[in-house]
């Protein structure tokens, strides 16, 4: 949210090469926010399908499988509705496909033709092979990074990101509500909140046994649980078969409730069976026993606005002091209250004619209806609002010692030492435990929106990307900073609070290292994305990182987010357990008793030192009557 004062520029940090102790300077990151798909009437629509011969299907499932990206997000049912989905568009030589510079929503595979790739002036690579091109499209409308153009008359096949994401939230909530009535027939499990059970099917897994495999054999101990999601098994008893089970049948079921020999064997017959299948340990890590399950209520509080102690503010009460930073859409200043002068805000403003979609415009309510939400001293305060026919303003609270990006990148090794990140480590885990508390996933952790406050300690802010579900709900939206982006929101699965933890694993990371696990040299995120998916264990730690840190930062970014550090049944309690947080007095921390490893050095309460300074904005918008804003 806010550009403080650090000398900056447009290199990008090349891991290969970096020193701890090496002057470098970095650029503060962007965040993305995808259009957002799953409203009823879109998803009650049926998306278009494009009949394709066998060879035309075979031949862009084997650009799919071919293609290190897309291999990764696709399963095998995504495989062929991405497939079918796809059509099929002439090109003419010399015809610009895609053009560098460009934002662009569609995926390509070439079908027929040749083609070349341009980055600058500078053809990097010809090509007439099937192949994908512009993939990181699918995930929402990209940036291009290169030009694509053809070299004479063929063909390619197409498809829009928003079909993707229709696709596939539609195909997510029918495995969930199909997961779901499978639970409701097995015992004791039927007994709970169906609330309840949506949690349960986010932690099943996905197995598939080969014909004639032996699942499980009697009187071996057992501590997993199936349910036949495809194909069949047979159940023997002493070599006598007792039953063949089919599609939502489900056995091993007293595994779920304690340890006890298997009392038959288990046969997945031909062609081979697809399970989904639920070991009792993680049932409890997540749930506790049985019993206390079905008595489990679910949900977090709901948020609800505030009412402000400022309400009596108005405007022209203050006088702007400084631009403190600039966004999107409008600036933040400091403000001082002209005759209440211990009176010292940020203000906020977005201009109203730059605010037209209503996506747009439901994000800008949402930030406002969330972040006025919330009191708690490890989150900057939004007080209230205001509007006039050129503008939307928050007020909010302030942090006159910058942001922790650039308290990060002012120390001499670019990186804190173990102590100090404990300490802020601590200061932002204890915002998130609020903020989940209330519903919200925060979804845009990093540096850049932390704010470091006059007493030292540090509060997350701007709200833009945070949204708030209820327990039954995965959201798919794809959001966030690339370095920061979890696994799940890159394979479009659905997601909840364990992409906050994931994040917070990130965030530890960059703190101690002084750059994320997974940055690149390139321009474009593609490679990011693609570290990611392949998982912090392939992530090489600095030898001066702890034996303790290394454990905290890769139990909080596990790939399967239902095993990640906080997203089990002690919830984020098991964050604040782990031995590297052992020396921290919690309860010291909250009643911010503990010594601040750092504190700003300020003259007064409108020293702007910490900050950069910014032109004066002379561009004034027209006024904007549409009263989308009404409510403000």
């Amino acid at each position: 949210m806010l550009f403080c004062k650090y000398k900056r520029s447009t290199s990008v940090l090349n891991d290969k090469n970096c020193e701890p102790n090496e002057e470098i300077y970095e650029k503060r990151r962007s965040g993305i926010i995808s259009k957002s798909v799953g409203a009823p009437y879109e998803l009650d629509k049926d998306v278009k399908i494009f009949p394709k011969t066998t060879e035309e299907e075979s031949e862009i499932y084997s650009a799919l499988q071919q293609n290190e990206f897309l291999s990764n997000i696709l399963q095998e049912k995504r495989y062929q509705k991405f497939i079918s989905c796809m059509y099929k568009q002439t090109v003419e030589a010399g015809e610009i496909i895609i053009k560098e510079g460009e934002m662009g929503s569609f995926v390509y595979i070439s079908c027929t033709g040749s083609y070349e790739i341009i980055i600058g002036n500078d053809t990097v690579v010809t090509f007439n092979d099937v192949r994908v091109f512009g993939e990181l499209a699918i995930l929402y409308s990209a940036q291009r990074h290169a030009t694509v153009k053809a070299l004479e008359n063929g063909s390619i096949w197409v498809l829009d990101n928003h079909t993707f994401k229709i696709l596939i939230i539609k195909s997510t909530m029918e495995e969930q509500e199909e997961m779901v009535s499978f639970l409701k027939n097995v015992p004791k499990l039927n007994t709970a909140p169906t609330e309840n059970l949506y949690q349960v099917a986010n932690l099943f897994k996905l197995e598939f046994f080969k014909s004639n495999t032996k699942i499980f054999e009697q009187c071996e101990l057992g501590d997993k649980f199936y349910i036949i999601r495809a194909g069949t098994v047979t159940m023997e008893r002493d070599n006598e078969k007792v039953e063949e089970l089919t599609k939502g049948r489900y056995f091993g079921e007293v595994a779920l409730l304690k340890d006890e020999f298997r009392q038959s064997t288990v046969t997945a017959n031909p062609p081979g069976v697809e399970c989904l299948t639920l070991v009792r340990h993680e049932f409890i890590e997540h749930f506790g026993n049985i019993e206390e399950f079905v008595k489990l209520k679910s949900g977090p509080n709901i948020a609800s606005v505030k009412l402000s102690e400022f309400s009596n503010l108005d405007l022209d009460e203050f006088d702007v002091i400084q631009t403190l930073g600039l966004g999107a859409y409008g600036r933040v200043q400091l403000i001082q209250h002209c005759r209440q002068k211990s009176l010292v805000f940020a203000l906020k403003y977005i201009k109203k004619s730059e605010v037209k979609k209503p996506a747009q415009q439901q994000q800008v309510y949402n930030e406002k209806i969330l972040h006025t939400s919330c009191n708690s001293p490890f989150i900057t305060r939004m007080y209230r609002s205001f509007r006039t026919p050129k503008y939307i303003y928050f007020l909010l609270e302030v942090g006159l010692g910058g942001d922790l990006w650039s308290l990060l990148h002012s120390q001499k090794v670019k990186r804190f030492d173990e102590d100090k990140t404990k300490f802020y480590a601590g200061c932002v885990l204890e915002g998130l435990s609020y903020l989940h508390s209330l519903g919200i996933l925060y979804r845009d952790l990093k540096p850049e929106n932390i704010i470091v406050h006059h007493t030292g300690y540090i509060k997350l802010a701007d709200f833009g990307f945070a949204k708030r579900t209820d327990a039954k709900e995965k959201t798919f939206t794809f959001v966030g900073t690339a370095e920061y982006v979890a696994p799940e929101i890159i394979m479009s699965k659905g997601y909840d609070k364990g992409v906050d933890y994931w994040a917070y694993g990130i965030f530890i990371y960059e703190l101690l290292v002084g750059r994320t696990p997974f940055r690149t040299n390139d321009p474009g995120p593609m490679n990011t994305y693609k570290l990611i998916l392949k998982g912090i264990e392939n992530v090489v730690f600095p030898e001066y990182i702890s034996g303790s840190a290394k454990s905290i930062i890769r139990k909080l970014c596990t790939q399967s987010a239902s095993d990640r550090l906080g997203c089990q049944k002690t919830g984020i309690q098991a964050i604040r357990k782990h031995l590297w947080f052992g020396s921290m007095d919690w309860q010291k921390l909250v009643n911010q008793e503990l010594q601040p490893p750092y504190k700003p050095e300020l003259k007064n309460n409108i020293d702007t030192r910490y900050f950069d300074t910014f032109p004066e904005d002379k561009n004034v918008p027209p006024d904007d009557y549409s009263k989308w804003d009404e409510d403000f």
